[in-house]
């Protein structure tokens, strides 16, 4: 059995199709076929159902599938820890939501790059494409807003707990309340994170629930820009209370009833995490010890 036999099988599983397979891999039909065949005969097995249009995995199959898939990935994952030995070391790819990226960053990432020596390449993304990328192993890691429903999927370590606010300019007609309730807002023009961010889904999911519809007059990742919309005092905005908001401008409102959220460090489950990205994760969870 060799692996190029398995790169050729999962590739055949993945697009349902011998010639999709063999364009992505860009070798002929012929040498997928008879690798195939090779590997049914080596196995003593038959692999897959074939169709008029379409092949299918036979339930043999799809257990051999989830098996090779894992070798592969796991070779994948030996050859690039191996092969940077004696090379300049990768940098450790951390996905951050804009926002949150205030309340960690630059320290965390120049205290861990001094003590270890390690480079850090942060990459400015929403909660959820954030998860998703790690998913894909785009990310080796990401710090998130970890109210998202698969959080179970990921390993995973809560840093800190912050609640929502609703952020007003002065001359705002809120901006002398104590708090403030989705009722009190339901005609209020708002400001909200971009569309993949866990802030965004948690929002709407409160109006929604209210039998409400946000009036939404921008989407932006940006504190700078959501603070220049609000000076004019015409909107309001969700934000996190830990963001540095600079209290003579601005007033933050809490909300009632209350909306909190974790914040922490996700990364892959069931797959070889590199040392140097352990290193990280590690740091992150004293950091805020």
């Amino acid at each position: 059995m060799k692996l190029v036999q398995l790169e050729y099988f999962c590739a055949v599983c993945r697009y349902h199709s011998i010639t999709r397979a063999a364009e992505e891999l860009y070798v002929t039909q012929p040498t997928i076929s008879v690798a195939i065949r090779e590997l049914e005969k080596e196995l003593k097995l038959r692999l897959f159902h074939h169709e008029k249009n379409r092949i299918s995995l036979t339930r043999e199959g799809e257990a051999f599938y989830k098996r090779a898939d894992a070798v592969l990935r796991e070779t994948r994952a030996m050859v690039t820890e191996f092969s940077s030995l004696g090379e300049t070391e990768k940098a450790i790819r951390i996905g951050i939501p804009p926002l949150i990226s205030t309340l960690f960053f630059p320290a965390l990432t120049d205290g861990f790059q001094e003590k270890t020596g390690l480079p850090v390449q942060l990459m400015e993304y929403g909660s959820v494409k954030a998860c998703s990328m790690v998913q894909a192993e785009e990310l080796d890691a990401a710090l998130v807003n970890m109210d998202f429903y698969n959080i179970d999927q990921f390993n995973s370590q809560v840093l800190m707990e912050d609640s929502y606010v609703y952020c007003v300019g002065r001359s705002h007609r809120y901006a002398r309340e104590k708090s403030i309730t989705f009722e009190m807002l339901k005609e209020e023009k708002i400001i909200l994170f971009n569309t993949d961010s866990v802030q965004n889904e948690t929002v709407r999911s409160r109006y929604a629930a209210m039998g409400l519809t946000p009036e939404v007059i921008a989407y932006t990742s940006q504190l700078y820009t959501i603070l220049n919309f609000l000076r004019g005092g015409s909107c309001g905005a969700f934000l996190y209370s830990g963001l540095p908001v600079n209290p003579r401008d601005f007033v933050q409102i809490s909300i009632h009833p209350e909306i909190t959220s974790n914040f922490g460090v996700i990364w892959k489950k069931g797959v070889f995490i590199p040392e140097r990205t352990m290193k990280f994760i590690d740091y992150v969870r004293k950091y805020r010890s």
